[in-house]
């Protein structure tokens, strides 16, 4: 499984709920479906008349665009400034030009007077990893103005006014304070580890798709187990790459709930760094255990409120392979064209003979390429390569597939057998190794 982690930024804006902002149009509540790709959230956005896909991520303090070369000259950005942001990586902050005054829609909310963050580095882009288009971010300024219902169970979300909402009684929700931190959601969870339970303080991260992360701290026995971990890709923010632990947490509990047995991530001390500078922060609590819950989100009134959903005890899976893809641009595709053609012969004895005709038609479709590779891991051992593009997965072929079909082979069954055929440099080549469990 592929894991993204997303930007936690740090503006300079008060947490105070100003008169502007997003409001309803001739409604209290606006439905909004979407999409739940790898854990995360994609909404759709309209900005100044333009349709886009956006991950909305609880993590951010403004919205953030980037992808947009083919849509930039009709947005038509106004009030621009240039600044630099900083994310989650071991790389360095990156430059983006501030737009004031842009109008955003979502659903039935509407705010005229919104800030953006443009990104122009064609290098931060989301989308190859995701395998849809993705063309930004958007958290804080939703959050702010709205009590949102995250039903990850239907996938939709509903923003409701705030003035009006009233909330149902529920014997099986647990409602939790929210603390809010330059404009980020955090809550109080207990998690066992080996020297008893720790009470951490974690961000409340829908724009991460891990199920939990940890921040590595020996006094409080928050360190992975010893020989019960592994050194992985964690994923891709901002900033740059993210690299880390995976490993086993006994139990993770928020108030009433318990969850045994989940995967914990510790990220390198150096990709988090920006991160820790609030020092009451233990973590994360991203998509693969949020997605567990259907959630309301009242900043309002700083309280959260869970409840269980059919993904509650869905098994906890990460990627067995080592491999990590991305769709990286197109290849040519030969594919039998279904129109065939009959042609009808007449033979010298007046007898007639119905002939097929097959037609192939050639077509551009994505290339998956492998872009990380675990050390050691079978894909690895077996002798697969980065730049490797696949071209058959299990005697499927792989243009018949979307990324996300295509990544779920490699968190199947520990000891599956997985048969590849690939193209490294024009040279077509077939490899096969077996899923393997690391604790």
């Amino acid at each position: 499984m592929r894991y993204f982690t997303f930007f936690c930024i740090v503006f300079l804006c008060g947490q105070s709920f100003s008169q502007s902002g997003f409001r309803l149009v001739q409604t209290e509540r606006t439905k909004v479906k979407f999409q739940l790709i790898d854990n995360l959230i994609i909404i759709p956005v309209e900005i100044n008349g333009s349709k886009f896909s956006f991950i909305l991520d609880s993590g951010v303090s403004k919205p953030i665009l980037f992808n947009i070369i083919s849509s930039s000259d009709s947005l038509k950005f106004k009030n621009i400034e240039s600044i630099y942001i900083r994310g989650l990586g071991d790389g360095e902050s990156t430059e983006a030009l501030k737009s004031r005054n842009n109008i955003f829609k979502i659903g039935d909310a509407v705010n005229i007077n919104q800030d953006v963050f443009i990104i122009s580095d064609q290098n931060i882009n989301f989308t190859p990893r995701l395998g849809i288009p993705v063309h930004g971010i958007i958290g804080y300024d939703v959050f702010r103005d709205f009590i949102v219902e995250i039903n990850y169970g239907s996938k939709f979300i509903r923003l409701n006014d705030p003035e009006t909402f009233k909330y149902k009684t529920c014997k099986k929700c647990e409602t939790l304070d929210l603390t809010l931190y330059n404009n980020k959601p955090f809550i109080d969870a207990i998690v066992e580890v080996k020297g008893g339970d720790v009470p951490v303080k974690l961000l409340m991260d829908s724009g991460g798709s891990d199920a939990l992360w940890l921040f590595e701290d020996d006094s409080l026995g928050l360190v992975p187990e010893i020989d019960n971990y592994f050194v992985d890709f964690l994923g891709k923010g901002l900033s740059g790459s993210v690299h880390g632990k995976r490993s086993k947490l006994k139990r993770f509990s928020i108030k009433g709930f318990h969850i045994n047995n989940l995967n914990v991530a510790y990220p390198d001390s150096a990709a988090v760094s920006f991160a820790r500078k609030y020092k009451e922060r233990s973590g994360s609590m991203a998509g693969e255990l949020l997605k567990r819950f259907n959630i309301i989100m009242d900043y309002k009134n700083t309280t959260v409120t869970f409840k269980k959903n059919r993904h509650f005890n869905d098994p906890f899976e990460y990627n067995k392979s080592g491999i990590v893809l991305e769709q990286d641009g197109v290849r040519i595709v030969k594919e039998r064209d279904q129109g065939s053609q009959y042609k009808n012969e007449q033979s010298h004895e007046q007898t007639s003979r119905l002939s097929v005709i097959e037609a192939f038609k050639f077509t551009l479709k994505p290339a998956f390429r492998i872009v990380e590779l675990r050390p050691g891991s079978p894909a690895e051992t077996a002798g697969l390569k980065l730049g490797d593009i696949i071209l058959r997965i299990n005697n499927k072929e792989v243009h018949t597939l979307i990324l996300q079909e295509v990544n779920s082979f490699f968190r199947d069954k520990e000891g599956n057998l997985i048969k590849l055929k690939i193209d490294r440099d024009g040279v077509i080549m077939s490899f096969h190794f077996r899923l393997e469990s690391l604790w």
